[in-house]
């Protein structure tokens, strides 16, 4: 065997081996719980809490770990969103036909509401400042 080859494949195996750590990192990560000022929605509750005023809602599953990623954000997010802001959450295998409805087809994904009307649309795991600048901008 020529030494780039071998080089290669040790390159290949360190990069296996790094994302079975990763993975495996993740899916034990532990589930951080809700902040206080969450609403929980669900198929039957969501129409009416985005009705009126500013409302953040994470479309999101048990199962999805950059979900998992974004609990901790989220509650951050609620605690330092203004008063006129509602942080909800989704479980999209609990609410299909809200899912549905509103096209969602990867998690995590937030959809800011303005008086029951999609203003923003946010895909993927976010940082705090950046899920807080695009409320503030509205």
């Amino acid at each position: 065997m020529s030494t780039t080859l071998i080089i290669v494949l040790a390159f290949a195996g360190a990069i296996i081996v790094y994302f079975a750590y990763i993975i495996r990192k993740m899916k034990r990560m532990p589930v951080v719980e809700d902040h206080g000022k969450i609403i929980k929605l669900n198929d039957s509750n969501f129409k009416q809490q985005i009705a009126s005023g500013i409302a953040l809602v994470d479309f999101w599953a048990e199962w999805c770990m950059p979900c998992k990623m974004m609990a901790p954000i989220l509650n951050e997010v609620a605690d330092e969103a203004s008063n006129g802001v509602k942080v909800c959450k989704l479980n999209v295998d609990q609410a299909k036909q809200t899912a549905a409805k509103y096209n969602v087809r990867s998690i995590p994904t937030i959809i800011v509401f303005k008086n029951g009307k999609e203003v923003k649309r946010i895909v993927g795991v976010k940082q705090k400042g950046f899920i807080l600048n695009q409320i503030t901008n509205l």
